[in-house]
């Protein structure tokens, strides 16, 4: 038997089920997505479900159950279900997803803190640590910057120069799967019931963090490629693993682009320090780009704001304005459909 409450369910989540049409039947969360087939944890274990047609056929790819939801199933025996309906999604970290300019993909569903994982050596990126950090703003989940390989040589005093106008919104650990002692202050920062993601490039150890936190083997890992130098690809989808008296532990594959997929472009200013010098701007609808008595190019310009980070939020907020335009023109045209749709019902009945 599993308890429920160490994956993270509450009376929150109850009150969601209660709404349902489907209440009276069993609930678990998802810990893992195949390509036919979801695994679920349950109160009675682990169970194999498929989707009804409903779901499958009645919901976008965008709609269909991601690792972290929690889902409605109706038992078929031991070890099998039908998954008859979703909860609604909180805390949902996204991406836009490849090769497409406005469409979404959940990565993981109900996420309290999202580890920013990047190793110190030649994968360390600032830009892209910004870039991922974000997008788990936008969903209101906690950010924090785990950099491995603490063990290898590095430059602290530049590491941590180049963090700063992002440090003061999110801790940062430097740890070593070899030096225990760096890996308990990440432990203890997790707390029982909490929803933790993990992402970042392929080979900077998230699967071997997670596995020196769980202070076990759950996720196999690989060896460092001689010829580039870089991590293999050992994860191949995000799944779920549960720490002793602790949290969740969500990991996910490498990813080498990740898309932004903001609602509100207008928040990178905070994030990136730029909204305390905008305030000064001229002009209230001031782009900070080429207006006269601009108060961020002027900080530019004084060295106060670094041009590497004042280039950076120009680049992200000029990618998720375009994200955001199309993703509104995408629901218009959905709607606009939708309408056309029911006004030709209505001409067929009559």
């Amino acid at each position: 038997m599993n308890n429920l409450s160490l994956y993270g369910w509450n009376d929150a989540l109850f009150q969601l089920k209660q709404t349902s049409q489907y209440n009276h039947l069993s609930h678990g969360r998802v810990s893992a997505v195949n390509k036919t087939n979801y695994e679920v944890i349950a109160e009675s274990g682990l169970l194999l479900c498929e989707l009804t047609g409903n779901l499958l056929y009645g919901r976008s790819l965008f709609e269909l159950p991601c690792t972290g939801d929690w889902v409605i199933f109706q038992p078929l025996d031991d070890s099998k279900g039908i998954i008859v309906d979703i909860l609604p999604r909180k805390h949902t970290l996204y991406r836009r997803k490849s090769g497409t300019i406005s469409e979404r993909q959940a990565i993981a569903s109900y996420v309290d803190k999202a580890f920013i994982v990047q190793s110190l050596d030649a994968n360390f990126n600032v830009r892209r640590t910004e870039r991922f950090m974000a997008q788990v703003l936008e969903e209101d989940i906690q950010p924090v910057l785990i950099l491995t390989k603490s063990d290898l040589e590095f430059n602290r005093h530049q590491v941590d120069g180049s963090l700063k106008h992002i440090s003061r919104q999110m801790p940062v650990f430097f740890t070593s799967i070899l030096s225990p002692g760096t890996i308990l202050p990440v432990r203890k920062f997790i707390k029982p019931g909490e929803s933790i993601v993990l992402v970042g490039s392929s080979g900077v150890g998230k699967s071997s963090l997670i596995n020196a936190l769980c202070e076990r083997a759950v996720l196999p890992t690989s060896e460092i490629s001689q010829s580039s130098g870089k991590g293999r690809h050992t994860s191949t989808r995000r799944e779920m693993v549960l720490m002793d008296d602790s949290g969740v532990l969500i990991d996910t594959p490498g990813v080498r682009e990740f898309g932004l997929a903001l609602d509100n472009p207008e928040a990178l200013a905070d994030m990136f320090d730029v909204a305390d010098f905008a305030a000064s701007c001229r002009f209230k609808d001031c782009t900070h780009v080429n207006e006269p008595g601009c108060a961020v190019i002027e900080a530019v310009n004084n060295g106060v704001l670094e041009e590497e980070v004042y280039s950076s939020y120009l680049k992200l907020r000029k990618e998720s304005w375009y994200f955001s335009t199309s993703e509104h023109e995408k629901r218009k045209r959905d709607k606009s459909f939708a309408r056309i749709s029911e006004e030709a019902k209505k001409i067929k009945k009559r």
